[in-house]
């Protein structure tokens, strides 16, 4: 296994065909205000890729764009709600059609309330993942080691969890109720992108 690193632009042709996993690190959990500094992605295969943007990138990465705007590639995500509006708002491309691990964990995992990626990594395929950089400086002119294998780590195991979650989903009856959910998120993120992120626009309230 291996993570390419990447500045400004994913080089053209280095993923294979289907789904991809997708993840993004920022400056904070405010869109408008904190920028996309790194886009993780993985076709499946034993490596990942890592996509850099520097402070005052103008975010002009056509290959990569091209690849999250594709309609025929399913993008997979952990709480692909956050992810789909960085995306869009620094990259300006909706990257569609989506999967949730998060989405798909809450609606068959009713029996407990940890719902995170180390949760589910840990119990779906006893693997384990460390989670210590989380809330590191992700803007800074160089990323450690630590940085870019944590970065690796959050699309490592997605493709492998869609396929247990997929089971249970159907298993439960619920995977018509799970795609429709994935299907609102590109709006949910938006809502969130134009100010809804705290209301609840559904609630009688």
């Amino acid at each position: 296994m291996t993570v390419h690193f990447h500045e400004e632009d994913l080089p053209e042709g280095v993923l294979g065909d289907g789904p991809l996993a997708i993840d993004t690190e920022t400056m904070g959990l405010v869109t408008r205000r904190d920028r996309l500094c790194v886009v993780q992605i993985s076709d499946g295969g034993p490596d990942e890729h890592l996509v850099r943007f520097s402070p005052g990138s103008t975010y002009d990465a056509p290959n990569l764009k091209a690849v999250l705007a594709d309609p025929d590639r399913i993008k997979l995500y952990h709480f692909a709600r956050f992810d789909l509006a960085a995306i869009e708002y620094y990259l300006g491309v909706m990257a569609a059609p989506v999967f949730c691990t998060k989405i798909a964990s809450k609606l068959v995992r009713t029996y407990t309330d940890r719902h995170g990626l180390k949760n589910l990594v840990d119990e779906l395929l006893g693997e384990s993942i460390s989670k210590q950089q989380q809330s590191s400086d992700w803007g800074g002119p160089h990323l450690s080691d630590a940085q870019r294998d944590y970065a690796a780590s959050d699309v490592r195991f997605l493709h492998r969890m869609r396929e247990e979650l997929i089971l249970r989903l159907e298993r439960e009856g619920r995977m018509e109720m799970a795609q429709a959910c994935f299907d609102f998120l590109p709006t949910r993120s938006r809502l969130d992108i134009a100010g809804w992120e705290d209301r609840d626009i559904f609630s009688h309230e």
